[in-house]
């Protein structure tokens, strides 16, 4: 496993390499000088990094806290969760737990139960919702780089005037409204 793991990131800082110092330098076409591809690549590498190529410095905060928070609440559930196991161990060996004081329980086994379950259900809940973040950032990235050069001008205009029409059945022209959207 750990040789597979270092084959992964040697290949990944070769195309990174390779991708940034090409062996010839080329003429970039205009169309081409802002990639999608790449800010996905560069967001899927490291979360934040495409929304940094796509200059959307106010984004990388918002996708650490959110990817930050969610491992924190799963991170607290799996260590409440494994309290509940140690509790739940200790008492099924016959020995007093945490939540034993004198002889009495202040937990049964199955509200025990139930709070594992309720903390294992919440740990997995959270890990889905890390994972589910981590996809929307990458898609945020390659949709903001789409758009990157999109014109978003207040040049709006509509323009209502009048126009010559051939009409086809009698061959004579007509006088018609032409409306011409300018975006």
């Amino acid at each position: 496993m750990k040789i597979i793991s270092k084959i992964v990131v040697i290949l990944t800082i070769l195309m990174l390499v390779w991708h940034v110092c090409p062996a010839q330098k080329t003429k970039k076409d205009p169309e081409q000088a802002h990639s999608p591809r790449k800010a996905t690549i560069y967001s899927a590498i490291l979360p934040g990094l495409g929304q940094f190529y796509n200059k959307k410095y106010w984004k990388i905060p918002i996708v650490y806290a959110g990817m930050g928070t969610f491992s924190y609440i799963a991170i607290q559930n799996q260590q409440e969760f494994n309290r509940y196991k140690t509790a739940l161990l200790q008492r099924l060996d016959g020995q007093e737990d945490e939540f034993t004081i004198n002889g009495s329980q202040i937990y049964n086994d199955q509200a025990i139960l139930n709070y594992m379950d309720n903390y294992r259900k919440n740990r997995d809940l959270c890990i889905i919702a890390t994972a589910l973040f981590y996809a929307i950032q990458i898609v945020d990235a390659n949709v903001d780089a789409n758009l990157f050069d999109f014109d978003i001008t207040d040049d709006l205009s509509l323009r209502i005037l009048p126009q010559p029409i051939n009409n086809y059945f009698t061959r004579t022209p007509m006088l018609g409204i032409g409306c011409t959207l300018k975006f």
